[in-house]
Formats: C-alpha cells, structure tokens, sequence
C-alpha cells in the first residue's frame, strides 16, 4: 500500500476513532498500517448512513453499492482509502462474503432504527461486528487462525454493543434509532417512547445493567482467544479490550443512566488503563488473567451477582 493512501486512512482513523487508534499505535506496524486502511472503510461506509445529511434512501443506497463495487474491484476504486483496501483485501485473501456482509448491515441502517429481538440484532451485528472481527484476524495472520476466529467474532460483537450502550443518546437524538431490542424492553416494563423523550426510569436502568452482563459475557469468549495471535498483536487486542470495556465502569457511576449524558473517557483514564495494562503485562503474558485484573469487567461469578452486592448486575 502507498504511503499516501495509508495517512489518508490513518487521519480518518485518528479523528473518528480515538479509543481504537490509541490501541492500534500499539500494534506492529505491518499490522498497523492495514488497520488504519479498515477502519477508515469501515468508516466511510458507516457515515454514508449516519451522516447522510438529508441524502435520499435511494441514493444512500446507491452510495454503499458503488464502495461495495469498487471495495471487490468491480469498478475503479475512488479515493486512496478504497484503492488501500482493495490491495489489503487482495493480499490478506478477505473473503467476498465478509465485504458484502458489511456493506450489506450498513445498508440495513438505512431504513432499520428498530431491532424487535436479540436475534434481529445479532443478525445486524453479523455484518456490523463480526465481519470486522474476521477482516481484524486476517490482517494479523495468525497461524491458528481457525482457532482465533470465533473467538475474535465475539470480541467484536462487545465492542459493538458496548458502542450501542454508550451511544444510546446520541442514537436516539440524531438517528432517531434504538439498537436495545424492543422485547428487551419489554421484558422490563419500558415504553420504547421513554427512550425516545430521553426519560430515564429505574426500568430502564434495569435494562442497561442486563445489556451490560451480556456484553461482559462477549468480553470474556472474546478474550479467550487473543492467546491466539501473533505474539507482537496480543497486548494491543488486550488493551484495545480493555479500553472499550472502561465504558462499562463509566455506566456503572451514573446508575445507568446514558439518557441524560453520554458516558465518556477522558485522556486521563485511557492513559491510566493504559500503564495498568502494559505493567500487568509486563509481569504476566496471560490475556485472560491481565484482563480480569485490570478491566472494568468483573469476573463471571461476580457478574451474575446482583445489584445488592455492590459489583454485579442483575440477570434478566
């Protein structure tokens, strides 16, 4: 990949994805640079929906066709991000169904602002999260890449769905999209309208602490696999983990409340979980073990502790 092509990625990257770049500074730079080239597609495709600026449904659609035709080499390739991403694709053999799972969930979003059951959502997330997780696992070649797989399929459905926690408000504000799903709601007694007139009620704290568990649950398979990277990629899927799932602790302090304000980390707190992890790491090579020392994610059987013992969630 050309060097210009790879800046043009990373400056998208760095300006849309603060948490993951300060991960992928970590990563070894034969993996660093093809980082940087997905997560701009990644990128690019996303904001053709989430910032379609009164663009019609039609012509969003016909937007993802085109990056779809030119990401698979069917047509030229506009722009340095699409002409990086078909050469890393290429090289890194990333299959078709991968790229079309993508673009395929981005599309979704166009007319889908509601998910009725966890199926539905994980449908979306197949596209939307573990497409990403394979594309991430190819790029690092690890030589049990069978192996690392599914595990990575997990680690990027919890940071989609830590992603979906934290952005609650902005998704209702902006898109007008709801991403709990509705029988979720249901199950705890909250009227989708609550969501949509940002009305926070002790139900629906009920249902951000049951989200949060189920995320918590994709963390640890997630975490499983990581001893199945390359050795040189390992801390920085180990922090990139840690780092998403500190969201969690930042939830947990506003009483699940992501109605009334975003939750946020600062500088300070990213660099914090930052030293944490690279000095636990120091001492001890084990991704699981560094994970449940320094993450906001408790243990499994503290997880599924509920709220009376002051750390756990409640179980839906």
């Amino acid at each position: 990949m050309k060097r210009d092509h790879i800046d043009a990625s990373k400056a998208i990257q760095k300006r849309t994805g603060k948490t993951f770049y300060l991960a992928t500074r970590f990563l070894p730079e034969r993996v660093r640079h093809a980082t940087h080239v997905l997560y701009a597609f990644f990128r690019i495709a996303d904001e053709v929906v989430d910032d379609a600026d009164g663009t019609s449904p039609e012509e969003q659609r016909a937007r993802l066709e085109a990056l779809r035709a030119q990401a698979l080499g069917e047509r030229p390739a506009n722009g340095p991000v699409l002409e990086a991403f078909r050469e890393l694709r290429e090289r890194y053999g990333i299959a078709d169904e991968e790229v079309d799972a993508f673009v395929d969930a981005m599309a979704s979003d166009i007319e889908t602002d509601r998910y009725e059951t966890d199926a539905d959502l994980k449908s979306y997330m197949r596209g939307s999260a573990a497409s990403v997780g394979v594309m991430m696992t190819a790029i690092m070649e690890p030589d049990a890449e069978a192996a690392a797989i599914p595990h990575a399929v997990k680690l990027g459905e919890a940071f989609q769905m830590t992603n979906f926690l934290r952005d609650v408000r902005e998704d209702v504000v902006e898109r007008d999209r709801i991403y709990i799903p509705q029988e979720t709601l249901q199950d705890h007694g909250v009227d989708p309208e609550q969501i949509e007139r940002l009305e926070y009620t002790e139900s629906f704290g009920a249902v951000i602490a049951s989200e949060l568990q189920r995320t918590e649950d994709l963390y640890r398979e997630g975490v499983a696999g990581i001893r199945y990277l390359p050795a040189d990629c390992q801390l920085p899927v180990l922090l990139a983990a840690v780092l998403y799932a500190e969201h969690h602790s930042v939830i947990r302090a506003q009483r699940y409340d992501v109605l009334s304000s975003e939750p946020a980390l600062s500088t300070t707190r990213k660099l914090r979980c930052l030293v944490k992890t690279r000095w636990h790491w120091h001492w001890n090579r084990d991704p699981e073990s560094v994970f449940q020392r320094v993450s906001a994610v408790p243990t499994a059987e503290l997880g599924r502790r509920g709220p009376e013992h002051g750390d756990g969630v409640p179980i839906r």
